[in-house]
Formats: C-alpha cells, sequence, structure tokens
C-alpha cells in the first residue's frame, strides 16, 4: 500500500472513531445514562489532541500514532454503555492502552532532553495511575451523596489493584520499544548513544 492511499486508509478509520463516540453520545442521551454521555463528549474534544500536540511542541506524529491516540478515547467511551461492566477485560484494555499513551508523551519528552526515559516513565504513569483511583474514587463518593449519576465508576480494591497493575504493562511496554516507536519523534541529534544513556541512567541514579 502506497504512502497516498496509507493515509487514505488512517483517516477513514479516524473518522469512524469519531462516529463511534458520536453513537455513545446518542445511546447515552437515550438512556439518560449522564456518565456516558460526559465521557463521550470528553472523548469527542480528545480525539483532536494529536493536531494540538503536533502544532504545540512542533512535531509530526505518524497516521498510525494518531490513530492510535484516538482508539483509547473510543474504547473508554464505548466501555461506559456496558463493557466495562460486562467484560471483564476491557478495562484492563483501557488501562493499558492509556497508559502507554502517557508513557509514550513522557517518552518523548525525556529523550528530546537528552535524559533516559525509563525511570521517569515508570514513575509519571505510577504516579498518575494511583492519582487517577483517587479521582476515580472521589468522583463516585461525591455523586453518590448529592445522588447523581456519577461520570466514573470504581470497582473495588481488587479492581484498583488490577488497574495499577495494567497501568504499569503500558508502561514497560513504551520502556521497551518506545525508541523504535517514537523515534520519529525525537529529532537524530537529540537521541543519546548508547554509552551516553548508560551515562545518564547512573547519572540519575
Amino acid at each position: 500500500m502506497g504512502e497516498p492511499a496509507y493515509r487514505s486508509v488512517m483517516k477513514k478509520f479516524d473518522r469512524c472513531i469519531r462516529y463511534t463516540i458520536l453513537a455513545v453520545l446518542s445511546i447515552g442521551i437515550r438512556q439518560r445514562n449522564w456518565g456516558a454521555v460526559v465521557n463521550a463528549i470528553v472523548a469527542i474534544v480528545g480525539t483532536y489532541l494529536p493536531e494540538i500536540v503536533e502544532k504545540r511542541a512542533d512535531m509530526e506524529l505518524l497516521p498510525w500514532q494518531q490513530t492510535y491516540a484516538r482508539m483509547a478515547m473510543a474504547a473508554h467511551s464505548v466501555g461506559m454503555i456496558g463493557p466495562y461492566e460486562d467484560t471483564w477485560w476491557w478495562d484492563h484494555l483501557t488501562h493499558t492502552h492509556s497508559a502507554t499513551l502517557l508513557a509514550g508523551a513522557v517518552h518523548v519528552l525525556s529523550r528530546r532532553r537528552g535524559k533516559d526515559p525509563r525511570l521517569r516513565v515508570l514513575t509519571a504513569v505510577g504516579c498518575a495511575g494511583v492519582l487517577w483511583e483517587i479521582v476515580e474514587y472521589a468522583v463516585h463518593r461525591t455523586a453518590a451523596r448529592f445522588d447523581l449519576e456519577p461520570i466514573l465508576v470504581p470497582y473495588g480494591k481488587r479492581d484498583t489493584v488490577l488497574d495499577l497493575c495494567f497501568d504499569a504493562v503500558g508502561a514497560l511496554l513504551v520502556v521497551a520499544f518506545g525508541d523504535s516507536l517514537l523515534e520519529n519523534l525525537v529529532p537524530q541529534r537529540d537521541q543519546p548513544t548508547r554509552d551516553e544513556q548508560a551515562r545518564r541512567g547512573s547519572d540519575d541514579s
């Protein structure tokens, strides 16, 4: 498949992602599932983040990278209308997927600054995962107190531990494959040699 055809396919897939989120929005409105409605609106806005990042950070994402980011938005919004409760692995999938996005951002930022990303990736994802679980619990408790539809739903201590574990899986995937999958986002002159990586890693420790 040539480059123009490849980009055309990716654009069509991106449109399908947005249509899927709009469908979730429609279902949420019909079912009066306001959690799904709010999450779908946030997800639609989130699908435009790749373009914003490109402009703000002066970089060009590959088509598959843009689509991958948008798929995380669709997976989360779809989960709100059933899969989070009915499909045991859906929550694990979305946590891993979202964690790779944050980990990828930290990885690229670290590389562009000439730093070893490994510890930074693991730390950022771990802290963000804990913060997310706290926010999820707080939002649910507040909604319950005022008898409102919660936009985020925790499913107990075991689920929280599993969420953090799959966050870690996402971070480890980026640690393992980030250099090869995200090298287009790091200017060649900024990529450290292996000796520099080892030296900087020892300096960080």
